[in-house]
């Protein structure tokens, strides 16, 4: 199976042909290179802010207002692009309010798609301070959920979400083999917590981490004006895995996909028969500790 992570850079659009128009292109670039799994980044919908004009995209709350307004639009697309090219696809994640009473907060959610359409989402379950204090984006109510799928069982942990080790030993422990991570980071030390993060979550779990940035400047949208990272892949520095734990890794803002090539029966392997079981012996903390 062949895994494709973007590093994706924001666009100002004049309406919503150039989005798709834009999104046709990455897909079918992936796809073309034999991409089976393509994985977009966190807040990347951000970009359709842009579509309501300066005044718009320019104040934080109408943003996500206008990125959500585009949400089905987008939906119908992306389920599109995926039966065309026969491939999943980790669509960027957007807000979505979910609770249609007054003064709802949106939650952010990443959804999954598959040749036959979309297979579900997942919403982001920790908040950064600058969601939780200054945007006021809330966490998603239905949990974590593992998607069973031809290319793996897949989690997801959108961005801060993977520096939180029980998520991913819930998805772990729940059979995910592949953890996507797509991430929205301002900084170069944003970035790097989540790589962090992301390779010890493949280190702890024996499994694949995939991780997609947004990366550069974004002059029109205050809420994600500064975008710092590099699109990669992680496993265990294990047997059957580079020793390093970077399967690959794309340059530092440098926008584009990487790919790279991945064999399930690996992880299986590495689990069963690694040099180290830190999958198999988790369970032994809360022994060591008395719990």
């Amino acid at each position: 199976m062949r895994i494709a992570t973007a590093a994706y850079p924001l666009t100002e659009f004049g309406n919503f042909a150039d989005y798709t128009a834009k999104m046709d292109q990455w897909v079918a670039d992936a796809a073309g290179q034999g991409a089976d799994l393509l994985v977009f980044p966190e807040y990347g919908a951000m970009e359709l802010a842009s579509l309501g004009g300066r005044a718009v995209s320019e104040d934080i709350e109408a943003a996500l207002h206008e990125a959500a307004r585009h949400g089905p639009a987008v939906t119908a697309h992306l389920a599109g692009l995926a039966s065309r090219h026969e491939v999943h696809i980790l669509g960027p994640s957007a807000p979505v309010f979910a609770d249609p009473s007054p003064g709802s907060r949106p939650v952010n959610r990443s959804v999954l798609y598959g040749p036959d359409g979309v297979i579900g989402h997942q919403d982001k379950q920790i908040m950064t301070r600058f969601e939780r204090e200054i945007w006021t984006v809330v966490p998603g109510t239905g949990g974590l959920r593992v998607f069973d799928t031809p290319v793996g069982r897949l989690g997801i942990l959108i961005c801060y979400d993977s520096e939180f080790p029980l998520l991913a030993r819930h998805l772990a422990e729940a059979g995910a083999e592949i953890l996507l991570v797509p991430s929205c980071t301002d900084s170069l030390a944003g970035f790097t917590r989540v790589q962090v993060g992301s390779m010890a979550r493949a280190l702890e779990n024996q499994c694949i981490v995939v991780q997609s940035p947004t990366v550069g400047l974004c002059d029109f949208c205050p809420a994600v004006d500064e975008n710092v990272g590099a699109a990669s892949l992680y496993g265990p520095p294990d047997r059957g895995f580079p020793p390093t734990g970077i399967i690959a890794q794309g340059g530092l803002d440098r926008p584009g996909w990487t790919l790279a090539d991945i064999d399930l029966a690996a992880i299986a392997e590495v689990r069963r028969d690694g040099g180290v079981l830190n999958h198999r012996h988790w369970a032994e903390q809360a022994l060591r500790l008395g719990r």
